[in-house]
């Protein structure tokens, strides 16, 4: 599961996810991705589950980018315990998206196999996805 190594503080404030993503909203890497069309916080847990879907189901051919990363702790207190003594510890670990995000980028298959491939990963993410394609694109030239 992905989780930072280290970070210079162990607990973060939740903050506003307002507006649109500034960065990380076109295709960096491959040809085909999956763009977020909310906002969200994505736990670690589904960016594996993600990642594990779209690689089982391209066989392992061609190549898979992760373009987000959960860097983000969220805390939780335990159940039953009674309010104020400060804030719980850290549980999980999240990436705060935007909508416009590229999530996840695919490259050597063909359209056919990443539009599935990445739906089956979209079925595991708790925002609603737009499947996307870069823009010079040709099937004859992804053959080569």
């Amino acid at each position: 599961m992905l989780q930072p190594k280290r970070t210079k503080f162990r607990k973060q404030q939740k903050m506003k996810m307002k507006g649109n993503a500034k960065r990380g909203d076109q295709l960096a890497f491959g040809s085909f991705g999956i763009k977020s069309m909310e906002g969200c916080w994505v736990t670690a847990r589904q960016i594996e589950a993600a990642r594990v879907a779209i690689t089982r189901f391209m066989k392992r051919e061609g190549q898979v980018w992760i373009r987000i990363f959960p860097d983000k702790p969220i805390t939780k207190k335990p159940a039953e315990v009674r309010m104020g003594k400060g804030k719980g510890a850290p549980e999980l670990w999240v990436a705060p998206v935007k909508p416009g995000r590229i999530l996840f980028e695919a490259e050597g298959v063909s359209i056919a196999v990443a539009k599935e491939a990445l739906r089956l990963a979209a079925q595991k993410l708790p925002v609603t996805t737009k499947f996307i394609v870069r823009r010079d694109y040709t099937e004859a030239k992804a053959e080569k």
